[in-house]
């Protein structure tokens, strides 16, 4: 191959190698403005997604709120409830009690009076007995 069809070789490989530069730049541009837009679109769908989620969350803390209260309301309603029941078992325990020294107190008189009932009783028969021997 002479200098001159090597030259013209070299200067044809630049021409396509130049074409062929000026295509992938040409290419990697568009890719470049393709990526950008589903850049763009990408985080739209984001920020739209993000959004929803927040409305999401915001309506699952207002339901966690009002269950709080209703479970707060129940709680003093049930305490409330306990109090009144400790109170009125206090009460029933107190006048049971009242009762039973009330009824004790009147078997106990009933039994010092029997006793002494039996003791007069007794002195009598001696009595009796001692006046017939």
């Amino acid at each position: 191959m002479t200098d001159d069809e090597l030259k013209s070789l070299f200067d044809s490989l630049r021409g396509e190698n130049s074409t062929m530069r000026r295509e992938n730049t040409a290419a990697f541009d568009s890719m470049r403005r393709e990526n950008a837009a589903a850049h763009v679109e990408t985080r739209r769908h984001f920020e739209v997604t993000a959004e929803g989620l927040k409305q999401e969350i915001r309506v699952v803390a207002e339901a966690v709120v009002q269950l709080d209260q209703k479970v707060g309301r129940e709680t003093q309603r049930l305490e409330e409830k306990m109090d009144r029941g400790f109170a009125e078992t206090q009460a029933m325990i107190k006048f049971s009690h009242a009762e039973l020294d009330r009824r004790l107190r009147a078997v106990e008189n009933g039994h010092r009076t029997l006793e002494e009932t039996v003791a007069g009783l007794q002195a009598r028969l001696e009595r009796l007995e001692s006046t017939t021997h």
